[in-house]
């Protein structure tokens, strides 16, 4: 019988052949052999021991990959081969044993390292800079029982507000200036440094009443405008050194009686050191190289800047008529308020990176706020005791000021300054008019509700975190 349906004697053993000849890659029904098994089924025995070392060998390595590539780039460079992971660890090639890895361990994704805070204070230089505004005072101490005259008075104060105002205004634009280069900056101080000196010893002259007041009015205008110079170009050092002469005569005044030359001389010799080391400080500023087509800033945009120095200087003025030594205070707070202000910045830029959502930013942005106020205002309150000062119109004042100061920092310049000057124009209307409810009140609601108003801009404008990316 032939055909499909045909079954000859050899027809079995010829189709058991036919199978033991089929290729490899066929489906043919062969039991595997134990190299085989150990391929397809990694992990097991000696060979899983082996991964398991590997994997806390490597484990916190592996953790933050992202995707087992990741791994097989890293066994890559620890040298294994494709002979040891197969015989060592029981997996086919690279990228079978980085994903048994890569699935074996947790992913951990460790922070990374907190950046450096880019507004640390500089501690000495914010001390010395406090010492510094308030040292100048020594010289009153010194030659005031030469100015016995109110004319004399009248004169340092006119000639006094209007350095403010001025030094203010220039150390601003110097300031900016200061961002494009050290020449132009110098070249802005140099011009402007002396104009507001002659403009100030004008305004004090004119009231003077005696040749000694226009000698004490030209020294005081000359001095501030120094001094303006050396800090905006951060020369503090050689300004302390130049008020040693006065320093020292002050200091010996509980025990000598330096007599009337040494009183005129002495701050006339801090005078000529402070106009020399301004000098010098230029001349280094000027020797650098400028800038070559560098911007020039709009002169109004440091306008608001000198009407919160003249506001500022009035309202200071204000306090320390009944309490002079109120003045000495505040004064001298003008170092930790400086410090506070560096603080503030980087807390702020800390409190950015722990929060994720405006809301959150803002609370934390309002927590600093308060917590730097409490840092400045709590020591001024035994200190006015100290000194027989009202703590109340002191810690208002000291809180709009510093308040003013740190929306200057961020650029935020006209709410300071139009806040500050409607408190001193309605306080110093008081006080020279005589109006209701007198001086010792009038300062104190004046100060607060400016302090009030500046907290609210402060919450508002520095709340946002725009303000500190």
């Amino acid at each position: 019988m032939s055909g499909p349906m045909a079954l000859e004697p050899g027809g079995a053993e010829q189709d058991t052949l036919a199978l033991r000849l089929a290729d490899d890659r066929t489906l043919a029904l062969r039991a595997p052999d134990r190299q085989t098994l150990a391929l397809v089924r990694p992990g097991h025995g000696a060979r899983r021991d082996a991964v398991d070392e590997l994997a806390a060998e490597l484990a916190h390595r592996v953790a933050p990959a992202v995707h087992p590539y990741e791994v097989a780039a890293l066994l890559e460079s620890e040298g294994l081969t494709g002979e040891v992971i197969r015989e060592r660890y029981g997996h086919r090639d690279l990228f079978s044993l980085a994903t048994a890895l890569y699935e074996r361990i947790p992913r951990t994704f460790p922070d990374p390292p907190r950046p450096a805070d880019p507004w640390r204070p500089d501690h000495v230089r914010c001390a010395l800079r406090g010492a510094l505004f308030a040292l100048p005072g020594l010289a009153y101490a010194l030659a005031g029982r030469l100015l016995t005259q109110d004319g004399a008075v009248r004169a340092l104060v006119v000639a006094g507000l209007l350095s403010w105002a001025w030094n203010q205004a220039l150390g601003h634009r110097a300031y900016l200036r200061l961002a494009t280069g050290r020449w132009e900056a110098g070249r802005t101080l140099l011009k402007g440094a002396p104009v507001g000196a002659l403009a100030a010893t004008a305004a004090g002259v004119s009231v003077a009443g005696s040749g000694a007041a226009a000698l004490a009015v030209t020294a005081q205008s000359g001095y501030l405008a120094a001094a303006g110079v050396l800090l905006v170009l951060g020369r503090e050092r050689l300004l302390l050194a130049a008020l040693t002469p006065v320093i020292a005569g002050a200091a010996a005044l509980p025990w000598w009686e330096p007599g009337t030359v040494l009183r005129a001389g002495l701050p006339l010799l801090s005078l000529l050191g402070a106009a020399a080391a301004a000098g010098w400080a230029l001349r280094g500023a000027l020797a650098t190289a400028p800038v070559p087509d560098a911007a020039r800033p709009y002169p109004l945009r440091s306008l608001p800047y000198g009407l919160f120095g003249l506001a500022a200087g009035t309202l200071v003025l204000l306090a320390g008529r009944d309490h002079p030594w109120a003045v000495i205070v505040l004064t001298l707070s003008m170092g930790p308020a400086e410090w506070l202000l560096y603080r503030y910045r980087g807390l702020s830029v800390a409190a950015l990176r722990a929060t994720g959502t405006p809301a959150g930013f803002r609370l934390r942005s309002a927590a600093v706020l308060a917590g730097c106020l409490l840092v400045y205002l709590v020591p001024l309150v035994p200190a006015a005791l100290l000194v027989d000062a009202e703590p109340l119109t002191l810690l208002l004042l000291a809180a709009a000021l510093w308040t003013s100061l740190l929306l200057q920092a961020f650029g935020v310049a006209w709410p300071p300054a139009a806040l500050c000057l409607a408190a001193a124009a309605g306080a110093g209307s008081v006080a020279l008019a005589g109006l209701p409810p007198g001086p010792a009140t009038a300062l104190p609601l004046c100060c607060g509700a400016a302090a009030l108003c500046l907290t609210v801009c402060v919450l508002r404008l520095l709340g946002r975190p725009a303000a500190h990316a």
